[in-house]
Protein backbone atom coordinates (compact mmCIF):
# COMPACT_ATOMS: atom_id res chain seq x y z
CA UNK A 1 0.00 0.00 0.00
CA UNK A 2 1.40 3.36 -1.03
CA UNK A 3 0.92 6.49 1.01
CA UNK A 4 -0.52 8.29 -2.02
CA UNK A 5 -2.75 10.61 0.01
CA UNK A 6 0.33 12.08 1.63
CA UNK A 7 1.78 13.06 -1.76
CA UNK A 8 -0.85 15.78 -2.04
CA UNK A 9 -0.11 17.36 1.34
CA UNK A 10 1.62 20.73 1.37
CA UNK A 11 4.16 19.38 3.85
CA UNK A 12 7.67 18.20 3.02
CA UNK A 13 7.58 15.55 5.76
CA UNK A 14 4.29 14.09 4.52
CA UNK A 15 5.48 14.00 0.89
CA UNK A 16 8.73 12.33 1.99
CA UNK A 17 6.83 9.69 3.97
CA UNK A 18 4.79 9.02 0.82
CA UNK A 19 8.05 7.95 -0.85
CA UNK A 20 10.02 6.42 2.05
CA UNK A 21 7.32 5.26 4.46
CA UNK A 22 7.01 1.65 3.36
CA UNK A 23 8.26 -0.88 5.90
CA UNK A 24 11.33 -2.09 3.98
CA UNK A 25 12.39 1.07 2.16
CA UNK A 26 14.79 2.56 4.72
CA UNK A 27 16.39 -0.84 5.38
CA UNK A 28 16.96 -1.25 1.63
CA UNK A 29 18.55 2.19 1.60
CA UNK A 30 20.76 1.15 4.51
CA UNK A 31 21.98 -1.71 2.34
CA UNK A 32 22.71 0.72 -0.50
CA UNK A 33 24.72 2.95 1.85
CA UNK A 34 26.58 -0.18 3.00
CA UNK A 35 27.56 -0.72 -0.66
CA UNK A 36 25.26 -3.63 -1.34
CA UNK A 37 24.05 -3.07 -4.88
CA UNK A 38 22.89 -6.37 -6.32
CA UNK A 39 19.36 -7.68 -5.98
CA UNK A 40 20.39 -11.18 -4.85
CA UNK A 41 22.78 -9.83 -2.21
CA UNK A 42 20.17 -7.46 -0.79
CA UNK A 43 17.49 -10.16 -0.85
CA UNK A 44 19.76 -12.68 0.87
CA UNK A 45 20.97 -10.25 3.54
CA UNK A 46 17.50 -8.96 4.40
CA UNK A 47 15.48 -12.14 3.92
CA UNK A 48 12.86 -10.02 2.17
CA UNK A 49 10.46 -11.59 -0.33
CA UNK A 50 11.70 -11.12 -3.91
CA UNK A 51 8.48 -9.48 -5.08
CA UNK A 52 8.53 -6.95 -2.25
CA UNK A 53 12.19 -6.11 -2.87
CA UNK A 54 11.53 -5.73 -6.60
CA UNK A 55 8.62 -3.38 -5.87
CA UNK A 56 10.62 -1.25 -3.42
CA UNK A 57 13.60 -1.04 -5.76
CA UNK A 58 11.31 -0.08 -8.64
CA UNK A 59 9.82 2.72 -6.52
CA UNK A 60 13.26 3.99 -5.47
CA UNK A 61 14.39 4.00 -9.11
CA UNK A 62 11.19 5.76 -10.24
CA UNK A 63 11.74 8.40 -7.55
CA UNK A 64 15.32 8.97 -8.70
CA UNK A 65 16.81 7.77 -5.39
CA UNK A 66 18.52 4.74 -6.94
CA UNK A 67 19.61 4.12 -10.50
CA UNK A 68 19.56 0.73 -12.16
CA UNK A 69 22.87 -0.03 -13.88
CA UNK A 70 23.72 -3.07 -15.97
CA UNK A 71 26.80 -4.93 -14.74
CA UNK A 72 26.49 -8.04 -16.91
CA UNK A 73 25.09 -8.60 -20.41
CA UNK A 74 24.49 -12.37 -20.70
CA UNK A 75 22.40 -12.96 -18.76
CA UNK A 76 21.48 -9.34 -18.27
CA UNK A 77 22.00 -8.34 -14.63
CA UNK A 78 21.61 -5.04 -12.87
CA UNK A 79 22.78 -3.36 -9.71
CA UNK A 80 21.27 -0.43 -7.86
CA UNK A 81 23.37 2.63 -7.11
CA UNK A 82 22.51 5.68 -5.06
CA UNK A 83 21.98 8.88 -7.01
CA UNK A 84 22.74 12.34 -5.63
CA UNK A 85 19.12 12.43 -4.47
CA UNK A 86 19.65 9.10 -2.72
CA UNK A 87 22.93 10.14 -1.09
CA UNK A 88 21.13 13.20 0.29
CA UNK A 89 19.14 10.75 2.47
CA UNK A 90 22.27 9.79 4.44
CA UNK A 91 21.57 12.24 7.29
CA UNK A 92 18.09 10.73 7.64
CA UNK A 93 19.48 7.23 8.05
CA UNK A 94 22.20 8.44 10.43
CA UNK A 95 19.59 10.20 12.58
CA UNK A 96 17.51 7.00 12.73
CA UNK A 97 20.59 4.94 13.55
CA UNK A 98 21.64 7.29 16.34
CA UNK A 99 18.14 7.27 17.82
CA UNK A 100 18.16 3.46 17.68
CA UNK A 101 21.63 3.34 19.25
CA UNK A 102 20.40 5.48 22.11
CA UNK A 103 17.05 3.83 22.76
CA UNK A 104 17.13 0.29 21.34
CA UNK A 105 20.74 -0.95 21.30
CA UNK A 106 20.74 -2.56 24.73
CA UNK A 107 23.61 -3.04 27.14
CA UNK A 108 26.03 -4.44 24.56
CA UNK A 109 26.03 -1.14 22.71
CA UNK A 110 25.34 -0.14 19.13
CA UNK A 111 25.59 -2.83 16.45
CA UNK A 112 27.46 -0.51 14.05
CA UNK A 113 29.96 2.27 14.59
CA UNK A 114 30.89 4.85 11.99
CA UNK A 115 34.47 5.57 10.95
CA UNK A 116 35.23 8.79 9.10
CA UNK A 117 37.62 7.39 6.48
CA UNK A 118 39.58 10.62 5.78
CA UNK A 119 40.75 10.86 9.42
CA UNK A 120 40.24 7.23 10.49
CA UNK A 121 38.36 8.15 13.67
CA UNK A 122 35.04 6.96 15.12
CA UNK A 123 32.43 9.64 14.59
CA UNK A 124 28.94 10.58 15.69
CA UNK A 125 27.69 12.94 12.96
CA UNK A 126 25.53 15.76 14.25
CA UNK A 127 23.10 18.31 12.93
CA UNK A 128 24.37 21.87 13.22
CA UNK A 129 23.13 25.31 12.23
CA UNK A 130 24.53 26.21 8.83
CA UNK A 131 25.00 29.83 9.97
CA UNK A 132 26.58 29.66 13.42
CA UNK A 133 27.74 26.02 13.57
CA UNK A 134 26.00 25.35 16.90
CA UNK A 135 24.35 21.93 17.40
CA UNK A 136 20.61 21.92 16.69
CA UNK A 137 18.30 21.42 19.64
CA UNK A 138 14.60 21.15 18.74
CA UNK A 139 13.76 23.47 21.63
CA UNK A 140 15.73 26.20 19.88
CA UNK A 141 13.91 25.88 16.55
CA UNK A 142 10.84 27.80 15.40
CA UNK A 143 9.04 26.92 12.16
CA UNK A 144 7.63 29.74 10.09
CA UNK A 145 5.71 29.78 6.80
CA UNK A 146 7.94 29.22 3.77
CA UNK A 147 7.42 30.20 0.14
CA UNK A 148 5.67 26.91 -0.73
CA UNK A 149 3.08 27.35 2.00
CA UNK A 150 2.55 30.98 1.17
CA UNK A 151 2.14 30.21 -2.56
CA UNK A 152 -0.42 27.48 -1.80
CA UNK A 153 -2.43 29.89 0.35
CA UNK A 154 -3.02 32.23 -2.61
Amino acid sequence: MRHSGLQQENCSIARTVAVLGERWTLVILREAFNRRRRFDDIQRDLGIARNILADRLQTLVAEGILERCAYQQRPERFEYRLTDKGRDLYPVLIALMQWGDRYTAGEAGPPVELIHEPCGEHTHPRLVCDHCGEPIDPRDMRPQPGPGLLAAAK
